[in-house]
């Protein structure tokens, strides 16, 4: 039968280390406690924390033992206890010894740590707090703990990338961004960094070296000149992209802007009805033409006002209602009909795969929208007339930025599940956790096999 220290030492789930002891007992508020006591084995008791290089001694043992929280066992809450001293490493100075059962600055156990990383990715940071009985700030240390010691170093990321995508997404309400870089090969986060614009931009290519700048052959985003700017400048022979995405939200917009106008002129037309109408007091008769015309430029309005949705769908995608709304559209407001008919046939020419032929269609949509009497396509065509050249880029190689706006969608889960982020440096570490193609070991579990 194994004895008790061993079973501790099984606990630790390490090599490298001495248990010396164990001590169990019940605190105050009724909680069983199971504290081990240990020390690194000779072999490993001078090592830098960060190298892990033997290293001379600075100093003694301290007179008192420092604490790491292990994983509960069974329910009992579980400690570790040494005494450590210092070692001076030649390549980063004074530091107290590592222990093997640790990793650097952390007053827990490497199995603690690997754990509240895992489950952070799954769960709302409250729950683990909750659960693993650690404050809520103390979840985002363990998380980049774990990034830490899973990938070390984050540069390898930027090694051959070929097609990638730029955007930036908010993370808090106050116009906070990161700018978030998405290699459309691996559907990963290759570079994230808090802020947004050209300054930003140019910091993520400075990081890249000659080679790896030479490997990047397309680039995706929205039509943000910043973007335009910081490809022509460190990578001029690559293949600039508009993504379609961006391009049919602009035509959106440009909608949604027709649509409110329209609703505000039906909706000054029963107000004008109703003053010139000059009635007299009390309840108006069902059949009085002028109460009837009031209704009809009221029910106008609101049919316009609720249209929002129908009129954003493609039409194989509208319900039954829906379909009747934009009839009533076409029937009632010739001058929005058009502008719903523009933006469909905007959206349909990304869907052309012919080079030639869509290049015609989208010469024939600018003509269009040119000389559609309607200010807001207007300056639609004379910012999709700028950008012509990286549409159709898009067009002839198939891209888009549908994989970093899933990105986006992730990091607004990771930051709903946080419940915000005060420090960056937390949520940018969860973002190449969550949006990469790692994996968190998990203590005593035998790693999955790759899949072929």
């Amino acid at each position: 039968m194994a004895s008790a220290n061993t079973l501790c030492k099984k606990l630790l789930n390490v090599k490298g280390a001495v248990v010396t002891g164990h001590d169990f007992y019940t605190d105050q508020d009724g909680v069983n406690h199971l504290t081990i006591h240990a020390r690194a084995n000779r072999w490993h008791e001078d090592d830098c924390p960060i190298c892990g290089r033997r290293c001379p001694k600075y100093d003694t043992q301290t007179v008192l033992p420092r604490k790491w929280r292990g994983l509960d066992w069974g329910g009992t809450l579980v400690e570790v206890r040494a005494n450590t001293h210092r070692v001076k490493c030649p390549e980063h100075g004074v530091l107290v010894a590592a222990v093997p059962w640790a990793y650097h600055d952390s007053g827990f156990t490497k199995d603690f740590d690997l754990t509240v990383g895992w489950l952070a990715v799954y769960l709302p940071r409250s729950a683990v707090s909750e659960y693993m009985r650690i404050d809520w700030k103390t979840v985002g240390r363990c998380v980049s703990r774990t990034l830490n010691e899973i990938e070390p170093e984050r540069s390898r990321r930027l090694d051959g990338l070929v097609n990638i995508g730029i955007d930036e997404t908010s993370y808090r309400k106050g116009h906070k961004y990161i700018t978030v870089i998405v290699n459309h090969d691996t559907n990963t986060v290759v570079w994230a960094a808090p802020g947004h614009g050209k300054s930003v931009l140019q910091k993520f290519y400075r990081r890249l070296t000659p080679d790896q700048l030479s490997t990047i052959k397309v680039v995706t985003g929205d039509g943000a000149k910043w973007i335009t700017d910081c490809v022509n400048e460190f990578t001029p022979d690559c293949e600039r992209c508009v993504d379609p995405f961006h391009v049919v939200e602009w035509a959106m917009d440009a909608l949604d802007e027709v649509r409110r106008e329209a609703w505000r002129d039906a909706r000054e037309e029963a107000k004008s009805i109703s003053k010139a109408s000059h009635r007299g007091k009390g309840r108006p008769r069902k059949d009085d033409p002028v109460s009837q015309k009031i209704s009809a430029a009221k029910a106008k309005a609101d049919d316009i006002k609720g249209s929002a949705y129908a009129l954003g769908k493609a039409p194989e995608n509208l319900t039954d209602k829906q379909k009747l709304k934009v009839e009533m559209i076409a029937q009632t407001d010739n001058r929005l009909y058009r502008a719903y008919l523009m933006k469909e046939r905007l959206r349909l020419i990304f869907k052309i795969r012919d080079v030639n032929e869509a290049e015609a269609e989208l010469d024939r949509w600018l003509w269009w929208a040119s000389h559609s009497r309607i200010d807001a396509f207007k300056e639609l065509y004379r910012k999709i007339k700028r950008h012509k050249s990286h549409i159709m880029n898009t067009i002839r190689l198939g891209m888009s930025n549908a994989r970093i706006e899933a990105t986006n969608n992730k990091i607004k889960l990771i930051i709903r599940k946080a419940y915000g982020f005060r420090n960056i440096q937390n949520m940018l570490d969860m973002v190449y956790l969550v949006c990469s193609d790692l994996t968190i070991p998990l203590p005593n579990r035998k790693p999955k096999a790759a899949h072929a």
